[in-house]
């Protein structure tokens, strides 16, 4: 069937994206469905920096490619041997699919799928191969997702049936933002009530990770960012302490109030100097957690002996070490009853054809999450 898509031709790409219009909304053609694979029509995607992060070249992938990771929509056909879907099943996506096989999904760690990632890094779906193409030729999928088009052929492991009824742009902030943010609070870092957490770099996935510490119980969560306009977000869902991560002597200033610092350092800006502030701010025996992705050739340097000698523990999270099956409910269910407000996280959308003004918007920071309703 024709769709019609983002297609990125080309990486990296410089901004601003609405001069330089790195995504070309062009029509493609999708195969049917495979085995174990599903045909969804995409209601919602929302645009996050790991999709910005491919544009930029912080994160090279092959092109063509259709991006778009965080998305929900509704069952059109499920391929042959899809026996728990129907038409008409409204599914959140996933993009890391887990073949329930391999070691790490075997321990419980689907974010870690082996044959999932090595497919994610070649562009091809978990079952193998591409159902996208454009002039005869094969076009690239992003994370076995794609979502920036009408519609996607997705293996069944990348998708959660979702069974409450909450708009379809809701929905899909809980494929990474939700997953990836609450996810390290609750799941890598194991936030518990009464302690103390700071949270360093505040776009979709870094608030979260704030909703998700005070759903903990944290006595004290810590926003730090160099936007005083997301530090005022913070403030609203339930920070209580916001540091401006540019002022002189922000690390002493946040040692100081915590009395020697916070039991955890959550960094989620993808950027080493935030990391190193997420550390230096973590207490001698804390954990500092990150779950950002920063650029493949940046590395972190730290002193060895402080590691030791402060008994402190580096940890990294992906995919919030969530298991999408089980924590996506759950998360929602927070989310119905008041405990997840992730709703403030959407705070501008569009149709398709806005998408390179929308990558512009979050390259910005005007945005924390610019939703692609379709």
């Amino acid at each position: 069937m024709k769709i019609r898509a983002a297609v990125l031709n080309a990486s990296p790409v410089s901004a601003p994206y609405a001069q330089s219009r790195p995504l070309s909304i062009e029509e493609v053609e999708l195969a049917p469905p495979g085995p174990g694979e599903v045909l969804v029509r995409v209601r919602a995607a929302g645009l996050c920096h790991s999709d910005l992060s491919v544009i930029d070249g912080n994160r090279p992938r092959p092109v063509p490619m259709v991006l778009g990771h965080e998305a929900a929509g509704e069952v059109v056909e499920p391929g042959p041997g899809v026996q728990d879907l129907k038409k008409g099943d409204r599914v959140i996506m996933v993009f890391v699919p887990s073949c329930g096989h391999c070691s790490p999904c075997s321990e419980g760690r689907p974010a870690l799928c082996e044959p999932g990632n090595a497919a994610n890094g070649i562009g091809e779906l978990i079952g193998g191969g591409r159902r996208l193409s454009a002039h005869g030729k094969p076009v690239h999928h992003h994370v076995g997702v794609s979502a920036f088009a009408e519609y996607a052929v997705i293996s069944r492991h990348s998708l959660v049936k979702l069974e409450a009824d909450i708009p379809h742009e809701i929905a899909a902030l809980f494929g990474c933002a939700v997953l990836t943010g609450v996810g390290a609070a609750v799941n890598t870092a194991k936030v518990r009530a009464g302690e103390t957490v700071a949270v360093v770099g505040l776009g979709g996935v870094g608030l979260s990770a704030l909703m998700g510490a005070a759903a903990c119980g944290a006595s004290r969560v810590i926003a730090v960012d160099l936007s005083d306009e997301k530090l005022a977000i913070a403030r609203d869902l339930g920070a209580t302490d916001t540091f401006n991560a540019g002022d002189p002597g922000v690390i002493e200033a946040i040692r100081a109030a915590t009395k020697g610092g916070v039991d955890h350092g959550l960094e989620m800006a993808g950027s080493v100097k935030a990391l190193d502030l997420a550390y230096q701010i973590t207490r001698r025996g804390g954990t500092t957690t990150t779950a950002g992705l920063a650029n493949p050739a940046h590395t972190l340097s730290l002193a060895p002996v402080r590691l030791v000698g402060e008994e402190r523990t580096l940890k990294g999270s992906y995919v919030g070490s969530c298991i999408p099956v089980r924590d996506i409910p759950r998360f929602v269910d927070l989310y119905l009853r008041g405990k997840l407000p992730v709703d403030k996280l959407m705070t501008s959308q569009s149709g398709l054809d806005g998408i390179n003004e929308g990558f512009d918007a979050l390259n910005e920071g005007r945005t924390i999450r610019h939703v692609i309703v379709m």
